[in-house]
């Protein structure tokens, strides 16, 4: 989803974040492809223009002068008899303004509906088939469950897909085995190109194509043991098959992956670069945190009660995606150093 904001008036040795803006005629702008089934609400424009108080800027699309956000900024300007109104560009294709537009009305204003939200995430699933759950949902403000489940639904009669675009705006096989092949396939073509060029390429982490390129060099499988274990899981309710996330690890392997980690544990906490800062120390708080849940996991999960799981399954989700991310940056440290 190549699109992004007008910044190209603002000077590169300013620190400042602050968007580009213009005055730009009311006459020149084009109604929005809002995600608002039944159009804008005439009290909550009527609200805004008996307002004093100095409205945001409106999103607008730059090529089509179509307006993303602020259909009721736009009504309550014209009702006040403005003839120009303050705008912010946007630069990016239909679908892309269509998806900014959904974001941008669940975190401002007068907020999306139930079911606006459902079926503004039935359209982007259908047009961009490559963007995850997870991503569709950020900017629904839906479950990530809820958007898996407009997917199964549309894609019934679909061909299944190898990639999709998350949230950071990067490709992720939905395979980590297939990822980890796409990267051997690109570091047998092009041995010496550098690892970042490798990982856009493959759509895995910097530090994974590092681990491959090792692999490769010690004439191993560049796919890890755990990773050839995972296999699809049939879905008994349609009759599909989905991609399996979770790994077949057998007792002895979780047994000693246990040992390892309370041995590396032990080692951090004697490392004084963490032991004697407050973020060090709050650093191993979060890993031994994490080691304890690891080991009450089967009983803690067993004891959960059925009515606040889907609540405790949205927030374990929410955690793993932060351990993901730290794992991810710090990959790419690591890449950077070597």
């Amino acid at each position: 989803m190549e699109a992004q904001l007008d910044r190209s008036d603002q000077p590169q040795d300013l620190e400042s974040s602050e968007p580009v803006l213009d005055l730009v005629p009311i006459d020149q702008l084009q109604p929005a492809d809002s995600p608002r089934r039944a159009g804008e609400d005439e009290q909550h424009a009527q609200r805004l223009a008996e307002s004093e108080t100095e409205w945001p800027p409106i999103l607008v699309r730059r090529s089509t002068m179509q307006v993303i956000d602020g259909m009721h900024r736009l009504r309550a300007a014209k009702e006040k008899g403005c003839h120009s109104i303050k705008v912010e560009f946007f630069d990016g294709s239909e679908e892309a303004a269509f998806v900014e537009a959904v974001r941008a009305n669940i975190r401002h204003g007068l907020p999306l509906c139930l079911e606006d939200r459902r079926s503004a995430a039935e359209r982007i699933v259908a047009a961009q088939r490559n963007m995850s759950d997870r991503a569709i949902a950020e900017c629904t403000g839906l479950s990530t469950k809820t958007v898996g489940g407009i997917r199964r639904r549309l894609d019934q009669d679909s061909s299944p897909q190898d990639v999709r675009v998350g949230k950071d705006g990067r490709r992720h096989p939905l395979s980590a085995a297939d990822g980890r092949r796409q990267a051997a396939k690109a570091l047998t073509a092009e041995p010496f190109a550098p690892l970042r060029q490798i990982a856009k390429a493959a759509g895995v982490s910097v530090g994974t194509a590092h681990d491959v390129r090792e692999r490769i060099r010690r004439g191993e499988d560049p796919v890890v043991p755990r990773d050839r274990g995972k296999r699809p899981k049939p879905d008994v309710r349609k009759g599909l098959t989905a991609p399996v996330t979770d790994t077949v690890v057998t007792a002895p392997e979780k047994g000693r992956k246990m040992k390892n980690m309370q041995a590396r544990l032990q080692s951090l906490r004697k490392d004084p670069s963490l032991r004697l800062s407050e973020s060090g120390r709050e650093l191993l708080r979060w890993l031994h945190l994490h080691h304890r849940a690891q080991v009450k996991y089967p009983h803690v999960v067993d004891n959960i009660p059925p009515h606040l799981a889907a609540i405790v399954a949205e927030l374990a989700t929410q955690c793993s995606e932060m351990w993901r991310n730290l794992a991810q940056e710090l990959e790419e440290r690591a890449s950077q150093q070597d």
